[in-house]
């Protein structure tokens, strides 16, 4: 039996300053009333498709059942393709272009049932331009997909495999020699406390390391050089103090931060760039001079 889906999930790169996201809003309300959206962000930086898979992937796991509306499109109207993603035996829909967007966040959501590519324009609204794809073809085939219509009707079934895949890099060893010397991570995300998430897990990271830790950074005043900064471990911000701490966040991934203030502008490093996490010496304490007198 079709599933009738009534939630839509919207994730793209179109701000707040224009009229984008309101009218993809107006086209589902005017074919599927009955359809909630929820805006997951409008914030994606324009055009950057990882930093939309990213945070697509990290929503995934708190978005309803239902369908999942994504738009970061740079190749909009070019040979690149539209697809609707069935996951979950059925329970959602991820609907975007095929350039990477929707990968980790199917991979997240336990890998694809069935993918069709949206070329059957008798579910598209008619378009003077081939660039407002978001309004054109996504946001119509969410709401027949509200209203009952089952994704075999958008189009031709593609092979799950051969869907673009996502480039999320993954950490690595330091020295391959020595695997507990260090791992060589990058700077996924930047949030806006100026937290530093990285592509490093609690597996990632040898259980022979105590808390305190170094961080090797680029630096920001030397092109090829490194910044060495101490770096512990800790379960929350608070706990921080005035130094600089690595705390799993609420994804968990390891993230650098600062206790209020932005790690991202204290070490002076954002998204993409390298980050050497090495094991550190723990703090000596501090010598109190003591005189003795008679």
């Amino acid at each position: 039996m079709t599933r009738r889906h009534n939630t839509v999930s919207f994730l793209s790169d179109y701000g707040l300053d224009d009229e984008f996201v309101g009218v993809v809003h107006a086209v589902i309300r005017d074919l599927a009333p009955q359809a909630a959206v929820i805006d997951l962000t409008h914030g994606i930086a324009p055009c950057d498709v990882r930093a939309g898979s990213l945070a697509l992937a990290r929503s995934i796991a708190w978005v309803p059942e239902g369908v999942v509306l994504a738009v970061v499109d740079p190749g909009v109207g070019s040979t690149r393709r539209g697809i609707a993603v069935e996951v979950a035996g059925g329970a959602g829909v991820l609907i975007g272009p095929d350039n990477g967007l929707l990968a980790p966040a199917v991979a997240m959501a336990g890998g694809a049932d069935r993918a069709v590519e949206l070329s059957n324009t008798a579910y598209h609204l008619d378009a003077p331009a081939a660039t407002f794809d978001g309004r054109d073809v996504f946001a119509p085939v969410a709401a027949h997909l509200c209203n009952g219509v089952d994704i075999a009707e958008f189009g031709p079934e593609v092979d799950p495999a051969l869907l673009t895949p996502a480039t999320i890099p993954l950490p690595r060893p330091m020295d391959d020699n020595d695997p507990v010397a260090g791992v060589v991570a990058e700077v996924l995300w930047v949030d806006r406390f100026g937290n530093c998430q990285l592509n490093v897990g609690p597996d990632d990271l040898p259980p022979t390391w105590d808390a305190h830790l170094r961080a090797m950074l680029p630096d920001p005043d030397q092109v090829s050089a490194t910044v060495v900064r101490a770096v512990t471990t800790v379960d929350h911000f608070a706990a921080v103090g005035a130094g600089v701490g690595l705390v799993l966040d609420a994804y968990g991934m390891f993230a650098l931060c600062c206790d209020r203030r932005s790690a991202a502008v204290e070490l002076s490093i954002g998204v993409g760039d390298q980050v050497t996490i090495c094991p550190g010496d723990a703090p000596q304490p501090a010598a109190t001079p003591v005189s003795f007198t008679r």
